[in-house]
């Protein structure tokens, strides 16, 4: 039996950016071959994309785990490693992306949109590609980032332009059934429809689409019956029916209450759309005129219904009678509320550049360690995940991109004292003050290694700040220690 399924929660985890390859050439009489490692290959993406031979969210109901490729690593002889594949998943036309907490990520209408569900992690760069006048040789490659995972909420919302409500068993399924191609279950009692049904009419040089909601019943936005889970297929709707069986044999029913039933229903679906749906163009029809008491009922509240400036057609789905006048009645209402709308403009580009005094980053007090700081940023949080702390040469070459960054200068002026505790996202670590970015790569005594690691060539806080105080940048890490000394 096949199933329908409008609200799944999926786990999309890109892929993860490959490592960078630290490698250094060598051949027969070239000792000073050079660094030659390439990068990591770029992760792959998960990509949502609408599709419109897709109707379902079933998919995703049995197989809600989605990942992408990672990125391979890179080698040496400056061969870069080969990105992640993508990962393209197909979702209907008015699916809603939206977070855990709720929170509208994208509403993906039309053939072909796509969003980026989850992004891959970048390729770690090699030693070639950090090569530079002051670290001519690096020892060390940067690692790839990891993808991004993340949980989403997919909601399915029906793109119909007229939408069915009503009763069960008042006739909206036959009412489908004989004015489309769409062949939706039929039958003489409650409930038949499980799922919401779509059908593409024609009326003339109109086509327009028409969806029915399972039947509603008094009760329904607290939870009674099956149509408050299928409400969300009426929201994009430009025109409302209000589908009346005006056959029923119930004592308690009639056409008018049945009307007043539904709207109140509607009103209280969601309070936030509750506004914009009162606003939504309203038609009665009222069904099964085919019946002589259903006939006769009609005519005597056909008033009635009119006195509340609302269309009515009376028809019959078993006869087919008054079938036609409704079509073009509902292609008429289509086309006015579809001029009314504002022209959906092509997607344009927006640059936005980034503001003169904007750092990158920010650092803050921790509120739960007396004298700590914490620093955020894109950059310094992504640096954190690429660097190897296994490598003396590439925690030095952290401490220089943070140094250049400007992360130290902040760090002194909010009054970080030697051995305040610093938090860049995952990592803590013990502040001190630094040499200057840059001069490191004077005094590496070999590959994989930095000078201001040693123990034996490390200078004292007090000295450093008494250094940076007196503005001393010299042009070597031992220049510098004697002008640290001399201020002391």
């Amino acid at each position: 039996m096949s199933r329908f399924v409008d609200r799944v929660v999926i786990h999309a985890a890109a892929g993860d950016g490959g490592h960078g390859c630290a490698s250094v050439h060598r051949e027969k009489f070239k000792p000073l071959g050079g660094p030659d490692g390439g990068n990591g290959g770029k992760g792959g993406d998960v990509v949502l994309v609408v599709d419109s031979q897709v109707h379902t969210l079933l998919d995703f109901h049995f197989r809600p785990h989605a990942s992408a490729g990672s990125g391979k690593a890179g080698a040496g002889a400056n061969r870069d490693g080969a990105n992640g594949a993508d990962l393209e998943l197909r979702v209907p036309d008015g699916t809603v992306v939206m977070t855990e907490d709720g929170e509208v990520v994208a509403d993906l209408v039309g053939e072909g949109t796509r969003l980026i569900a989850a992004r891959g992690g970048r390729g770690g760069l090699g030693n070639a590609s950090l090569a530079s006048k002051a670290r001519k040789a690096p020892g060390f490659a940067l690692l790839g980032e990891p993808g991004e995972s993340r949980d989403l909420v997919l909601e399915l919302k029906s793109v119909a332009d007229v939408g069915l409500l009503g009763f069960p068993s008042a006739g909206k399924s036959s009412l489908i059934s004989v004015l489309s191609a769409a062949k939706p279950k039929i039958a003489d009692y409650p409930f038949t429809t499980l799922v919401p049904n779509l059908g593409v009419i024609t009326a003339g040089a109109t086509v327009f689409t028409m969806a029915d909601v399972p039947g509603l019943i008094p009760g329904a936005s607290e939870g009674k019956g099956l149509g408050l889970d299928f409400l969300r297929h009426i929201e994009r709707c430009a025109v409302l029916v209000h589908v009346v069986d005006c056959a029923t044999y119930e004592d308690n029913r009639d056409p008018l209450s049945d009307i007043d039933a539904l709207e109140t229903e509607l009103a209280q679906y969601t309070p936030s759309l509750s506004k914009d749906l009162a606003e939504r163009p309203r038609v009665v029809v009222l069904n099964k005129i085919d019946v002589p008491e259903a006939r006769d009922l009609a005519e005597i509240v056909r008033a009635d219904v009119e006195a509340r400036g609302l269309p009515v057609f009376e028809i019959s789905t078993a006869t087919r009678e008054g079938l036609r006048e409704l079509t073009f009645a509902l292609a008429r209402v289509v086309e006015e509320y579809r001029a009314s709308r504002p022209v959906q403009e092509s997607t344009r580009i927006v640059l936005r550049p980034t503001a003169v005094d904007d750092q990158g980053f920010t650092v803050v007090e921790d509120p739960e360690e007396e004298g700590g700081f914490i620093v955020r940023g894109e950059r310094p949080l992504r640096w954190i995940k690429q660097t190897d702390f296994s490598n003396d040469e590439a925690v030095g070459y952290l401490g220089d991109r943070l140094a250049r960054l400007g992360v130290e200068d902040v760090l002194i002026k909010m009054g970080a004292v030697p051995g305040a505790q610093v938090t860049i996202g995952d990592l803590v670590f013990d502040w001190e003050p630094s040499t200057p970015a840059g001069i490191a790569a004077a005094t590496l005594t070999g590959r994989g290694t930095d000078a201001r690691l040693e123990p034996s060539n490390r200078v004292g806080a007090g000295e450093r700040l008494a250094a940076k105080k007196a503005r001393r940048l010299p042009g070597s890490y031992g220049d510098w220690v004697e002008a640290a000394e001399e201020d002391v």
